[in-house]
């Protein structure tokens, strides 16, 4: 069979429109496609929700597939092995309570397991607002990260969503369009966005888990956003706190219906 560049062409445009069009509206909207993201979406596709992650970068994984100083190897402690087992990747114990995992098979693996339970990928697209009606947060405002970075004036489209999870890591991009366009007030203490502090690893594994939570009406912040909202510390290359707190926003998710 001879191929046709037309057909390769119309195949790709086509089925993407298709899948893009399908996930306009969607169940629960994740942006971010780090650790935590993904784990979120793995669980919440795995419980029936219709998922859509959207990823600024071409690539997927976040900080964690540099692993430390681009040392692609990541630690996680014994609960954190634990959800590694889950995705079936591999460890092992450096010292007792200290486990080690290749990053790029942790980033991959977690991704297959997620897209394989229905979470679709929507790579190369940035947020650059928010929907609000009625004091809660409805839907994204996305275009190309390309458009994004290049400064073109080029009207974005929009994606509605029952939740929205902000999993962007250490810049907190959804609650600062939030805490920037709409009056709307956040669940830290003073209604704002803290920000990270100064890394201490085990304080910040802890905090990663505890301010995982709803932070305003339709949204829930997980990962690295979570600790920088309510003013957690970093935690460097030490990835288990990221993979539980995943696991505990979609059990939040769920169990709100």
């Amino acid at each position: 069979m001879e191929l046709s560049e037309i057909t390769i062409t119309k195949a790709i445009i086509e089925r993407f429109s298709q899948k893009f069009l399908e996930y306009t509206e969607v169940d629960t909207a994740i942006v971010g496609a780090g650790p935590s993201g993904l784990v979120a979406a793995y669980f919440l596709a795995k419980a029936g929700k219709k998922v859509a992650i959207f990823e600024r970068k071409l690539s997927i994984g976040g900080g964690m597939w540099g692993g430390g100083m681009m040392f692609n190897e990541i630690v996680v402690q014994e609960e954190g092995k634990e959800m590694l087992d889950v995705f079936d990747i591999e460890t092992r114990e450096y010292q007792p309570g200290y486990y080690t995992a290749d990053s790029v098979e942790a980033v991959t693996t977690i991704c297959s397991y997620a897209t394989r339970a229905g979470a679709k990928v929507f790579n190369c697209m940035s947020v650059e607002d928010v929907m609000i009606r009625e004091n809660r947060v409805i839907g994204l405002v996305i275009n190309w990260s390309p458009v994004e970075m290049t400064g073109m004036h080029v009207d974005p489209l929009t994606i509605t969503s029952k939740n929205i999870i902000d999993a962007t890591g250490h810049p907190t991009e959804v609650l600062h369009l939030i805490a920037k366009k709409a009056d709307v007030q956040l669940s830290t203490d003073n209604g704002k966005i803290h920000g990270e502090r100064s890394l201490w690893a085990d304080k910040a594994e802890r905090l990663t888990i505890e301010n995982t939570k709803k932070i305003c009406p339709g949204v829930y912040v997980t990962g690295m956003s979570a600790n920088a909202a309510f003013g957690g510390p970093r935690m460097g290359p030490v990835f288990g706190g990221m993979l539980l707190s995943g696991k505990k926003v979609a059990e939040l998710i769920i169990a709100e219906g």
